[in-house]
């Protein structure tokens, strides 16, 4: 089975409901621009309460387990819902990876990275870049903002917010052109009946999800990264 766009959506709902209106919107298009790369992701963490941190906090400490955070309840931009976790979903749905250098959409680079560099397109900061205590699925928007200053009752200004949701659309996927630039859409692609991933539409020409199209015809695919070469061998009969 393939996640539609609408199961991975749903997926991370619940997480993202507490964020910001405009980092939620944000966190909406990193899936959806995800999804179009061909990698599905779940959001895993959204908003925290104070209380939810501070269990957080006591893991690896006063209670059995790892330590994942230094920040008690109310040092966290999870706490504000500035902040979001994300993981890889398998393409059926039923588990997820934190594996870094996984290239689930076979182009060569690792999923991984491809998703940050949504991620900060959209406005996001990487916990990834951090010099102490890297958080490789952690991505936020603070606004210029300390969590001293969210726990003051300080907020992103409208203008901050706003500017959030306009680099937002200025980076929609759907249809313009000016001068030199290619319409882009969404192409379903059905085969045999079947509803399959969804391809890109790129000026008139479609581009499928060449793996998955190959499996279900029964052929067998192969990549070579040197030359960048996909092979397509029909199975014999």
């Amino acid at each position: 089975m393939t996640l539609t766009i609408e199961q991975v959506r749903t997926k991370s709902a619940a997480k993202i409901a507490g964020l910001i209106p405009c980092v939620k919107a944000a966190a909406e298009a990193l899936i959806d621009r995800s999804y179009a790369a061909g990698i599905p992701i779940i959001i895993v963490q959204g908003l925290r309460t104070i209380a939810e941190q501070d269990a957080l906090y006591a893991q690896g400490r006063s209670k059995p387990g790892q330590i994942v955070t230094n920040a008690k309840g109310g040092y966290s931009n999870h706490n504000f819902g500035v902040a979001i976790d994300f993981a890889l979903l398998t393409n059926d749905g039923r588990s997820v990876s934190w594996d870094t250098k996984l290239d689930g959409n076979r182009n060569g680079k690792a999923d991984w990275n491809e998703v940050v560099a949504i991620a900060k397109a959209l406005g996001f900061t990487w916990g990834g870049d951090w010099k102490t205590f890297v958080d490789l699925p952690h991505f936020e928007m603070t606004f210029g903002l300390s969590t001293a200053n969210y726990r003051a009752g300080k907020r992103p200004t409208q203008a901050q917010t706003d500017a959030v949701i306009a680099l937002i659309k200025a980076h929609a996927s759907g249809p313009k052109k000016e001068a030199n630039d290619v319409i882009v859409n969404k192409a379903n692609v059905v085969i045999d009946g079947v509803k399959a991933k969804d391809g890109v539409l790129i000026d008139g020409a479609v581009y499928v999800p060449l793996r998955e199209v190959s499996d279900k015809l029964g052929a067998a695919i192969t990549w070579d990264n040197v030359s960048k070469t996909a092979t397509i061998t029909k199975e014999a009969k």
